[in-house]
């Protein structure tokens, strides 16, 4: 009896001992595998002019799909009866930035217009998800002294520009991203054409086979140990 108990003893040490050293080993592993995501090309993609329901559903349904974390930038005015697509944005990852309440130009506005287009907004998307920090995207990319001044935050504007408003040409957006897309870019895009989701997904898809990660326009510029600042104008984050 006393030799059955010494051989199981014995059995259930070097069991242990063999879970004991290969817990390690599976760390190190985790840890090798985030040091490869880390030096993995990071790419920020960007979506002006919504939310509306019958496209940036189906986007943040295959964003999802893929993993991928993007950055939107809301019009004020899109927000009714899109409140729930915004919360899901916010409660799936992404980031959320402002585009004005009406989709104007900001440059020459006096402070209280100012205020009615971008702090509405920031107040509306605030009573919404409950915390503010939303960074600036001013349309159409104009900025000035004012916009500048009057900003409670980073001015966010883009260095790939397919311009996918214009001819709403799926295949040549896709062209026109993935052939300059470098890493560090923010990429331009808009989640109101169906052409521009269908280019958007098959973007992520391409880049992805080309090994770059997708990130918020604020992990980016965290990866890049860059501190984003009210009223300073950033177009990309190059290493």
């Amino acid at each position: 009896m006393q030799k059955r108990a010494a051989v199981l003893m014995l059995s259930l040490s070097l069991l242990l001992g063999v879970v004991i050293q290969r817990t390690p080993s599976a760390a190190l592993t985790a840890d090798a595998s985030a040091n490869i995501e880390a030096d993995r090309p990071l790419i920020a993609l960007t979506f002006d002019d919504g939310p509306r329901r019958a496209t940036t559903e189906e986007l943040l349904d295959g964003l999802d799909q893929r993993g991928v974390k993007a950055t939107f930038f809301l019009v004020g005015e899109m927000l009714p009866d899109c409140e729930d697509l915004v919360e899901r944005m916010d409660r799936e990852g992404h980031q959320i930035g402002t585009h004005s309440y009406d989709h104007v130009y900001l440059t020459g506005l006096s402070a209280a217009d100012f205020s009615r287009q971008v702090d509405r907004t920031e107040a509306r998307l605030t009573e919404l998800l409950g915390h503010g920090g939303f960074v600036l995207r001013p349309p159409y990319g104009r900025i000035d002294n004012g916009v500048e001044k009057r900003a409670h935050s980073a001015l966010i504007l883009w260095s790939i520009d397919p311009e996918d408003w214009d001819d709403k040409n799926t295949d040549r957006i896709v062209e026109h991203i993935v052939s300059q897309a470098r890493d560090g870019d923010i990429i331009l895009l808009h989640d109101i054409y169906p052409t521009s989701v269908a280019a958007a997904l098959r973007v992520v898809d391409e880049l992805h086979r080309k090994g770059f990660l997708f990130v918020t326009v604020e992990e980016l510029a965290r990866q890049r140990h860059v501190e984003l600042k009210p009223g300073q104008t950033y177009r990309s984050f190059y290493p």
